[in-house]
């Protein structure tokens, strides 16, 4: 089906649900992913969607629009999440970790971990403590001891009290820690786990994809699907992009947190990041649509954040950036998001990939001239409102 206007389309949650606690036990810290990403390049295929990966391990597929020239789209997701590494092996017979990505140690204390060695058929398990983890022998001191990587350590599930023993179990420097998920759906419909940062926004992304699929429904333009590897480390969608996408959409995790509109029950519309303003057009298209069709959104400003697409802009890409995220509270610490809010936003992905472009003929040349850009329709010169001709000339 081409050429309709756009329509909300019947979504399989009960796919959304089952993929993203797939996606949640797979282990995916950044370097460590293509478990996870051949499970995607799976799912895809299931939808008879084909894939390719690039040597850095991004996967690219792609729903086919109707038109054979002109600017494409892209969505933008990331299966990697925070983690950690071995750095040191203790005289103890604990180890010593670094993380992985951005994120406090506060939220690394109790979890349970998997220590990946280079044996591809042993892993072992264990777990984060402070290093004054024992109140019956710190006492009051369990409670003075500071937030820190290096006031942790990793107590491994096996019998060693040395380095040595460390060494026996195929342990060194460099192997990767994954902490273990723990994901919950509760009868409310809240979704509590590690790493729903951004496996929420793939579990999402592909039943978006799934529902034009399942409706026979063709995209107004060729959508592009890219899944990165790096967005936790800050490289994410640094390579992959197809050349001729105008517009790229990153699905990430938006902030639930004191001094933020972002809710876990609602899509959330990011005008703003750590590293600026995304698309005036873009983002005022998406708030459009979202509002012509009844989709709860709103729309926020992140203070220290960074996503995929900021990536792509500094490594070039010459296309208008946004960023759509379903909200989670607690980010990158006890997540917690809400089916209702994932729902939300996988809605919006599906009428966003049926409705064209902002400017589909500008937009189908990387330039074009001046006295052509179709700015003044939609962002007024003054506060009169639209009007003709250049800004500043009687």
């Amino acid at each position: 089906m081409t050429g309709r206007a756009p329509t909300p389309l019947k979504l399989d949650l009960d796919y959304l649900r089952q993929v993203l606690l797939e996606l949640l036990e797979i282990p995916s810290p950044s370097g460590r992913t293509d478990h996870i990403q051949q499970y995607v390049g799976e799912r895809l295929s299931a939808l008879g969607v084909s894939s390719t990966l690039t040597r850095r391990g991004a996967l690219s597929a792609c729903l086919p629009g109707p038109r054979s020239t002109g600017a494409d789209r892209a969505i933008v997701v990331h299966t990697d999440t925070i983690g950690g590494m071995v750095k040191r092996l203790k005289e103890n017979g604990r180890l010593e970790v670094t993380p992985v990505g951005t994120h406090s140690a506060r939220f690394a204390e109790g979890a349970h971990v998997r220590i990946f060695t280079d044996d591809l058929d042993r892993v072992v398990t264990g777990q984060i403590l402070p290093l004054k983890a024992s109140g019956h022998r710190y006492n009051e001191g369990v409670d003075l001891q500071g937030v820190g990587w290096e006031l942790v350590e990793l107590r491994v599930d096996e019998p060693v009290q040395d380095i040595a023993g460390l060494r026996a179990l195929g342990i060194d420097a460099g192997d990767f820690v994954a902490f273990l998920p723990n994901p919950m759906i509760t009868t409310s419909g809240y979704v509590k786990s590690r790493h729903l940062d951004d496996k929420a926004g793939v579990a999402a992304v592909l039943t978006a994809f799934k529902a034009m699929v399942d409706a026979g429904v063709t995209p107004a333009v060729t959508a592009h699907l890219l899944v990165t590897v790096t967005e936790e480390i800050g490289h994410g969608a640094s390579h992959g992009l197809d050349p001729d996408v105008a517009e790229i959409v990153s699905v990430d995790a938006a902030v639930v947190a004191p001094g933020q509109q972002s809710r876990e029950d609602a899509a959330t519309l990011a005008m703003g990041d750590g590293v600026g303003p995304f698309d005036y057009h873009l983002t005022r298209n998406l708030a459009r649509i979202a509002g012509e069709h009844g989709v709860d959104l709103v729309r926020d400003v992140f203070d220290y954040y960074r996503s995929d697409v900021a990536a792509a802009v500094e490594a070039g890409a010459h296309a208008r950036v946004a960023l759509l995220g379903f909200g989670v509270d607690a980010t990158h610490g006890h997540e917690r998001t809400h089916l209702d809010g994932l729902a939300q936003l996988t809605q919006l992905l599906c009428l966003y990939l049926q409705s064209d472009l902002v400017f589909p003929e500008w937009d189908a040349e990387p330039e074009g001239d001046l006295a052509d850009f179709p700015s003044l329709a939609v962002q007024p010169a003054n506060e009169e409102g639209p009007r003709e001709g250049p800004i500043g000339i009687d």
